[in-house]
């Protein structure tokens, strides 16, 4: 029998068992549509019991129905034959028969973990794995792995060169996918790490750190869903761009409850994605900055009044400037916030007046009480107190840092001259182009130094209100439904996440783990990167005491991945040779494949570059079916996207920095010379020639960036 004949019937028996789930799955998401419409009939009962009944039975059964909707795609893919004759089917989701016989069993669950955990070496009772490829309901392809020969009864059928390099092998998409089918023991063993504590997960490029990361959130979640999702997992990514590209995982793998942030969004209200140079992003990130910073929030407010003079009574009771500057050192001793102590600085110059007026001794002189209520009616000393202690915003005291007089004076003997002139002119554009994604960092810091104003409670608002006096007509359950909507949704500065995930770690610096440290501080983390990657210039022992600072005394479990699964072992040389130029005894994860490809390297003149940019692009579109990645220096990513502006939407264009955490299908790597130009560039062009899992393309003027 020929081997296409066998895998046809091998496929056809795997068929059998995929149309009895997918048949299961319909009669499930009846019975759920069915229980949502039962439920909304409870409401003819008339009693408020039922009502609440009604509300948590429909509230369950629509959550179930989105939950088996969410698994459609790709719901069977393993299946293992068992040392004890059992045959167990793993996917994306637990699915049981009418007599609740699993038919698949959840990935995630402890009976799966074989599926990835089982080697030739340690079969853990597993003789034959299989993996099985599927379109929605179709079985498309199958590969096994027979990892106990010895045990395998006589006729087992073994089909396939193995399911990883068959996967490997796969055009991305513009996202990124999830690797629920293709995790090996390695990665495993990081997913499923103890909840509590600190998973720390390093790698090279094409490990499956981030894949890692979003599937062990994806794990947490489904064992221990009240902890995890009651409190929220957060996920840190070092760019939009990557947020965006890991944006579909999580919920493929049927979890939409976590939040996605960049570096540059993790503070409400700001989607920040300008990049400072590597120089100023070191001082920016640098746990320096917050004396700089402190001493700012402190300072007297640019052109703010430096007298106050009022008559009152027919005396002249005046406050200078130095008893003005008095009044607000005394009020701002060290550690006190600013808007916070507001008021205790209006009662000092309150006290200040009163002094003056007794002892001026004027006629007919009130209480105190009543002299501070006169004075507080006039609106010329209420708008001189406006003006000389306003409500402070973090953005408006980091502006003070783009007039280079300020900034001089706050960094005096805490930053170098060579840093105070980096620094002079970086934050010019915080007022027509917003913060850098370093700034973003600064400006929660500034918060947190500054406090916030006590503002009155505000009341829950009527989600019924219609307009004065008149309201949606609503049901018990409804109000009931909206009070708990109220009671879970979580506030735009949310802190008390239970789980926070840092990709791509090593870029995050001492003031970022500060900003992400405030976020964190109750929950277990899970920690990603690899050190060979950084593009962080700062002081690395700061970096270290910062970090660990955020993470507390937590325990850590800590795990290395060794196999670069992206890359061709063709890719991987290149991006190797770069990075042992300046770390030859650095560890490198081994490349499992071969495509026999190797990158080409074209060098070109200025006059041509940009023909040439395009015509290899055009090239790649012809030579992979997937994405191209266009990856160019960071300060001419607007010019080289004109280049190839009009070509398929395959095409995305990314700064080298951009590039980090992302999986292309060819690249096309513009002016690698231009990267390359101190030992962080060196690090970053490590990273962007490591990107490519097909096809990459080298093109610039100077090929001098060869090690």
């Amino acid at each position: 029998m020929s081997d296409a004949t066998v895998l046809q019937q091998e496929i056809a028996v795997e068929q059998q068992h995929v149309d009895r789930v997918y048949t299961r799955l319909a009669e499930l998401r009846a019975h759920a549509s069915r229980a949502e419409k039962e439920g909304y009939q409870l409401a003819g009962v008339g009693t408020f019991g039922a009502l609440v009944e009604r509300d948590a039975m429909v509230f369950h059964a629509a959550r179930r129905r989105h939950a088996l909707d969410t698994e459609y795609e790709g719901l069977v893919f393993g299946r293992l034959d068992q040392l004890d004759g059992a045959t167990h089917y793993v996917g994306r989701m637990g699915i049981r028969d009418d007599s609740s016989k699993p038919l698949v069993v959840d990935w995630r669950a402890p009976a799966a973990a074989a599926f990835y955990r089982a080697t030739p070496a340690e079969p853990l009772g597993v003789i034959r794995r299989r993996m099985i490829q599927s379109s929605r309901e179709r079985v498309t392809g199958i590969e096994d792995d027979l990892l106990d020969p010895e045990a395998a009864p006589p006729g087992m059928i073994v089909v396939g060169d193995g399911a990883l390099l068959a996967s490997l092998s796969k055009a991305t998409g513009s996202g990124m996918r999830d690797i629920v089918a293709t995790i090996q023991r390695e990665q495993d063993d990081a997913i499923r790490s103890p909840a509590g504590g600190v998973t720390i997960v390093t790698g090279g490029p094409g490990t499956g750190k981030t894949a890692v990361a979003l599937h062990r959130a994806a794990y947490l979640l489904y064992s221990d869903r009240s902890r995890f999702a009651g409190g929220g997992v957060l996920v840190i990514g070092p760019s939009g761009v990557f947020v965006n590209y890991i944006a579909t995982v999580l919920p493929s793998l049927g979890e939409d409850t976590a939040t996605l942030r960049s570096l540059g969004s993790l503070v409400p209200g700001w989607d920040a994605t300008r990049v400072d140079s590597g120089e100023v992003a070191a001082i920016k990130g640098s746990l320096r900055i917050r004396r700089v910073l402190e001493r700012a929030s402190h300072d007297a407010v640019p052109d703010a009044p430096t007298e106050l003079r009022l008559l009152y009574r027919g005396a002249l009771l005046r406050l200078d400037a130095q008893a003005l500057d008095q009044i607000r050192r005394k009020v701002l001793q060290r550690g006190a916030r600013r808007n916070e102590v507001r008021g205790h600085g209006f009662d000092r110059v309150f006290d200040a007046l009163w002094a003056q007026a007794r002892d001026q001794k004027l006629s007919g002189l009130p209480e105190k009480r009543e002299f501070e209520a006169e004075l507080a009616d006039r609106s010329d000393f209420r708008n001189f107190l406006r003006a000389w202690w306003p409500r402070f915003t973090p953005l408006r005291v980091l502006r003070w840092l783009a007039d280079p007089r300020r900034l001089r004076s706050y960094a005096n003997g805490v930053l170098s001259r060579e840093e105070i002139d980096l620094l002079q002119g970086s934050f010019d554009g915080l007022n027509e182009h917003g913060p850098t994604i370093s700034d973003v960092a600064l400006l929660d810091e500034l918060d947190e130094m500054l406090g916030r104003p006590r503002q009155a409670q505000k009341k829950n608002k009527n989600p019924f209100h219609v307009r004065d006096g008149v309201q949606e007509v609503s049901t018990f359950s409804d109000r009931q439904a909206a009070q708990r909507t109220q009671h879970l949704q979580r506030e735009d500065d949310y802190r008390d996440y239970a789980h926070v995930v840092v990709d791509e770690s090593q870029d995050v610096s001492p003031m970022q783990w500060r900003m992400i440290g405030r976020r964190g501080q109750y929950a277990s983390w899970t920690v990603v990167g690899d050190p060979a990657q950084t593009a962080w210039s700062g002081d690395p022992d700061e970096l270290d005491r910062a970090r660990e600072k955020a993470l507390g005394t937590r325990p850590r479990n800590s795990y290395a991945l060794t196999t670069n699964y992206r890359n061709s072992s063709e890719i991987f040389a290149v991006a190797a040779g770069v990075i042992r130029a300046i770390l030859p005894d650095l560890p490198l994860p081994s490349a499992v494949r071969s495509t026999g490809v190797d990158p080409v390297d074209v060098v070109a003149p200025a006059a041509t570059l940009p023909a040439t940019v395009r015509d290899l692009a055009e090239k790649q579109l012809a030579d992979v079916d997937g994405t191209i990645g266009v990856i160019t220096p960071v300060p001419r990513q607007e010019e080289i996207a004109a280049w190839v502006a009009g070509l398929p939407e395959r095409v995305q264009v990314v700064t080298a920095l951009e590039a980090k955490g992302m999986e292309y299908d060819a690249v096309v790597l513009v002016e690698p010379a231009e990267i390359a130009v101190d030992r962080a560039g060196v690090r970053t062009l490590y990273v962007a020639l490591s990107r490519a899992t097909q096809r990459l393309t080298t093109v610039g003027t100077n090929p001098a960036w060869h090690p």
